[in-house]
């Protein structure tokens, strides 16, 4: 059973829930997409928490987390995150579990902190180049509905600072990494289908031990239109420790 707590670092108040498995040897950490809070996540709760601990948060303005005045730059959120697991006594090693906008934020926890991390999962990411590769391939209509959007945490020159920061601090890791790419985007056309899972298997170079997977019939949120797959995904990867 989740227990949920409010701790307070960097001057704000998260949103936080865990739940602790005595025998557990890691625990998952949760981060969402743009814009989403720990809610997202609720398809795979009741399966990962007889299984292993695993802490999810709600970022900075998102949830029921106070907002901040701080950057809302992955930098930022993964110092937030490395002192909220601090404050809550969540020592490693981690299993990053990173959606979409989360999945650089946990690329970046990784590079950052590698000795923390055991393992990380990417569900359909955003690829470092995303801005200046892939955006410019789609119709004009969706590159002003993208830039639009960022209203909810941060704006898009914080997320393009966010990609920045990821692309500068890559590194080659030693951990089993696997990357889940959606496969079922329905206003995408099969050109940039293929074009976006070319650019998520490019993200295999984060480690020397990844392995990429589609998720045929999923859209960008995999782990609520399939959520065995990402389940079993994080269940294999828990087994190889």
């Amino acid at each position: 059973m989740f227990k949920e707590m409010y701790i307070k670092t960097a001057g704000t108040t998260f949103y936080t829930k865990r739940t602790d498995v005595p025998d557990s040897d890691l625990t998952i950490i949760m981060d969402a997409g743009y814009g989403d809070d720990s809610s997202t996540w609720d398809s795979l709760s009741a399966e990962l928490e007889i299984r292993t601990s695993v802490f999810m948060y709600d970022r900075a303005g998102l949830g029921k987390s106070e907002s901040t005045t701080y950057p809302r730059t992955s930098l930022q959120m993964i110092n937030e995150l490395k002192d909220l697991l601090e404050k809550a006594d969540i020592k490693p090693p981690y299993l990053l579990v990173g959606h979409s906008f989360g999945g650089v934020n946990m690329s970046l926890f990784a590079c950052s902190y590698p000795h923390d991390v055991y393992g990380l999962i990417l569900i359909d990411s955003t690829p470092v180049d995303y801005q200046k590769r892939f955006l410019p391939s789609m119709p004009a209509e969706f590159q002003q509905a993208y830039k639009k959007q960022f209203t909810l945490e941060g704006t898009y020159d914080e997320f393009a600072a966010s990609l920045a920061q990821l692309e500068k601090n890559l590194t080659v890791l030693d951990i089993p990494v696997t990357i889940l790419s959606a496969g079922n985007k329905t206003h995408y056309t099969e050109e940039t289908q293929e074009f976006w899972h070319d650019l998520q298997r490019e993200m295999a170079a984060i480690s020397t031990r990844s392995k990429f997977m589609i998720a045929a019939n999923s859209s960008h949120y995999i782990h609520q239109d399939e959520p065995e797959f990402v389940i079993n995904t994080i269940i294999e990867l828990i087994k190889s420790k």
